[in-house]
């Protein structure tokens, strides 16, 4: 998707350790209608799919997932990384280890928004190392409900996240794929799948 390649190399920082800073449009300042863009790309490439909910997890993905749902006029559910008072009955749960932050959390979604009658979307900010998609893929079988496809904003083409998808046969469509970085330069250049 150009515009958000655009808006990548406009506004992205890359850091040490392929870390790719977005966070003045896509993941602590957001820019809707850049999201609204994105959500109507992904209604377009999953047009064939009987969508009728919008999966992602906390916290950067849900801005996006909610402005994606909008377009679907789907609802969103997304998994928590913390247990609360607030969450009661049954859940689903699974084990996911964050790129950034480097560390395994327990993701959890109540049984009351996730069943064998529906048909699920992915959506997230990035994938790297795919822990997250996993992580909610593994929700996703337990309850019953069927994957139609995973929508990422930025890929890191060069880590095994995509790859491992793509393997597993999952409609994966990522919106902008980096297939390199270089912190000493900020250079990106972008790749397609």
């Amino acid at each position: 998707m150009k515009i958000l390649e655009e808006r990548i190399i406009k506004d992205g920082i890359v850091k040490e350790g392929n870390v790719l800073k977005v966070d003045s449009f896509l993941n602590h300042q957001m820019d809707v209608e850049l999201f609204h863009e994105m959500g109507m790309e992904w209604k377009r490439l999953f047009a064939d799919k009987p969508i009728n909910k919008i999966l992602t997890i906390e916290a950067s993905g849900i801005g996006i997932a909610c402005v994606a749902a909008e377009c679907f006029h789907v609802p969103v559910v997304f998994a928590k990384k913390a247990q609360s008072i607030n969450l009661d009955g049954e859940m689903y749960t699974s084990k996911v280890e964050s790129f950034t932050k480097k560390k395994v959390y327990d993701i959890i979604v109540s049984k009351k928004f996730l069943g064998p009658d529906d048909h699920i979307l992915i959506i997230d900010d990035f994938l790297a190392n795919g822990c997250a998609v996993m992580g909610l893929i593994d929700l996703i079988n337990a309850s019953g409900a069927t994957l139609e496809g995973v929508g990422i904003a930025i890929e890191k083409g060069f880590q095994k996240g995509g790859a491992e998808i793509r393997a597993k046969g999952i409609p994966l469509a990522s919106l902008a794929i980096v297939d390199s970085m270089d912190a000493a330069t900020g250079k990106i250049t972008f790749g397609t799948r």
